[in-house]
């Protein structure tokens, strides 16, 4: 192997690890999550606008240091794009944080990550409503593929009964909604502007949109060791940190192998809710899962149209 190409597998490698660890943080913050609002008296809307806002500041602040100066406010001189960004602040970061919270304190983080990690679907799904695009045979089998993964998860492999509560469920496919937005809104902003400034910005308007609801200063939840560990973990870990090494991955290597340690996250999730969350998890669902991740692949991997 000469040195160019030993060079461009070092580069790729370097990517593909990046996004590895930016995926297995996202799975830790999703553990990390049902603990804190499972066993930690925190209003939802409390903890939105704590991390919304304390990421967004943070995003901003490293986009301040490394990004000109010029393109700091660039998005809102622009009356368009900033309708889109107000878009994304409320129908992808805002309501998607929203439907996962709840759907890891009804149910369980391990299937809540599961049914987020449905995104890819809804948006083809949604390309098929609203964009009139022509089905093909992968979206087919990708989705039949999906639905008998989720039927696993939620049914444990017993058909007659789910295995968490139904509105559980419901909260769930509403945070693989909302994350296909979260997906699919600020695509033309990133490509235009940077991702990071997009993100902290969002996060930021989440935030200050959020604490309308229920400002972070008023009847604020009694803080634990505990509970600044959870926050601070989802906050620093589960959201900064693991969005700017995704934000790295993508100038090193391409987006198929970003999509492959999509994967990590899901099995992440489901590997600590066993080790630390004596979540009993069975045969059936562990199938489920591996079906579903297969099918995401599939759809990510094979979909080109």
């Amino acid at each position: 192997m000469d040195e160019s190409k030993k060079l461009a597998k070092k580069t790729l490698d370097r990517g593909f690890w990046l996004a590895f660890c930016a995926s297995a943080l996202w799975g830790v913050s999703g553990t990390v999550l049902q603990f804190v609002a499972k066993n930690l008296n925190i209003p939802a809307m409390w903890f939105i606008g704590t991390r919304t806002l304390i990421a967004g500041i943070l995003l901003l602040a490293v986009g301040l240091v490394v990004l000109p100066k010029k393109e700091f406010f660039a998005v809102f001189k622009n009356k368009k794009d900033f309708l889109t960004l107000l878009s994304f602040s409320v129908f992808g970061l805002l309501a998607n944080m929203f439907t996962f919270f709840h759907a890891v304190k009804t149910g369980n983080s391990s299937t809540a990550t599961i049914l987020q990690y449905l995104s890819p679907l809804f948006i083809m799904i949604g390309a098929i409503i609203f964009t009139k695009k022509k089905t093909s045979r992968v979206d087919v089998i990708s989705f039949v593929i999906a639905l008998i993964g989720v039927v696993l998860m939620i049914t444990r492999g017993d058909l007659g009964h789910l295995s968490i509560p139904f509105i559980s469920l419901v909260w769930g496919i509403g945070s693989g909604i909302t994350a296909a937005l979260y997906i699919t809104i600020p695509q033309k902003l990133i490509a235009k502007y940077h991702g990071i400034l997009i993100t902290g910005w969002g996060m930021l308007i989440a935030g200050l949109i959020s604490n309308i609801f229920n400002p972070i200063w008023v009847n604020a939840p009694k803080m634990t060791t505990g509970s600044i560990l959870g926050i601070g973990t989802v906050i620093l870990l589960g959201t900064v940190l693991a969005f700017l090494l995704m934000v790295i991955s993508t100038k090193y290597t391409t987006a198929a192998i970003v999509s492959i340690t999509d994967a990590v996250q899901p099995f992440t999730t489901l590997v600590l809710s066993v080790l630390f969350l004596h979540y009993a998890v069975n045969f059936a669902e562990v199938i489920g899962a591996i079906i579903v991740v297969l099918a995401i692949y599939v759809l990510n991997r094979y979909d080109t149209e």
